[in-house]
Formats: structure tokens, C-alpha cells, sequence
């Protein structure tokens, strides 16, 4: 198990990640021409703020202090600038294809955090519980994507 700065350091990280997710999900819900891909962005969003949520407290928990916005480097931050850019291209594929990347990448993040040993059972339902989020979200893409072939 990893020392309480190093589980607070993680979560801290998924909380950056998340706000990067939130921001690029909202940006879409506004771009999106398609009406079921303007909600079903809104509601990732939406999902997101709650991850957010959960997350501080989970920080605060481990006795340090939750960041206060996304991140400055890093691959899901890119990913999240890619979703940004090609929503002013308002192209929907563009932004369904972008949101994927982002959200296999936010899938292997929680992946690596969960298969931790001896997490607390409160920090592991929750963070279970975003995973299966992401996942299902992978999943609504890739339907999504089938509008497009």
C-alpha cells in the first residue's frame, strides 16, 4: 500500500484529470450539432463535477489539500486540449473520437489506482464506482461512433 502522501498525491492526480474531462465534456455538450450528443456530453460533464466532489473529500481525507483546477502537462491533458480543439470545428466524430481516447486513458488511470491492496473500503467503492462510470461511457462512444459509419 502506498504511504498516505503517495494515495493523496494519486488522487490529486485524478482529480486534475478530471477537471481537464469535465471542461472538454462540457465544451462538447455546447458544440455538438447532434441533441443526443449535446445531453449525453452534458451529463458526462455533469458526472464529472461528482467525481470532483468525491475526490476532494477523499484528498482532504489523506490530510492534504485537493488541487484547484486541471492540469498543466501530461497526456490527459492533451488528450482534453485535442476535444477542445476539434469542438471549433464542430465536428461531432471528432469529439466522440477524442472523448474515447480521453476516457481509455482516465480507464487506465483508475485501473492502476484500484488494483491497490488495502484500500480504504469507502476510497475503493468510490473509486470502483467512477470506473464502471468510465466504462460505460467507453461504451455509449462507441454506439455513438456507429452514427458516423
Amino acid at each position: 500500500m502506498r504511504t498516505k502522501e503517495e494515495m493523496g498525491d494519486k488522487l490529486n492526480e485524478l482529480l486534475e484529470k478530471s477537471y481537464d474531462a469535465r471542461e472538454g465534456f462540457n465544451a462538447a455538450s455546447k458544440n455538438a450539432k447532434n441533441r443526443k450528443l449535446q445531453e449525453f456530453f452534458k451529463q458526462k460533464s455533469q458526472e464529472r463535477e461528482i467525481f470532483i466532489k468525491e475526490l476532494r473529500e477523499e484528498i482532504a481525507g489523506y490530510g492534504q489539500v485537493p488541487k484547484e483546477d486541471g492540469s498543466t502537462k501530461g497526456d490527459m491533458h492533451r488528450t482534453w486540449m485535442k476535444l477542445k480543439s476539434s469542438v471549433e470545428s464542430d465536428n461531432d466524430e471528432a469529439m466522440l473520437e477524442e472523448s474515447l481516447r480521453g476516457e481509455k486513458a482516465a480507464l487506465e488511470d483508475y485501473k492502476e489506482i484500484t488494483k491497490e491492496k488495502d484500500l480504504p473500503p469507502t476510497l475503493s467503492s468510490k473509486l470502483n464506482r467512477q470506473q464502471q462510470n468510465i466504462q460505460s461511457s467507453i461504451n455509449n462512444v462507441k454506439v455513438y461512433e456507429q452514427m458516423f459509419d
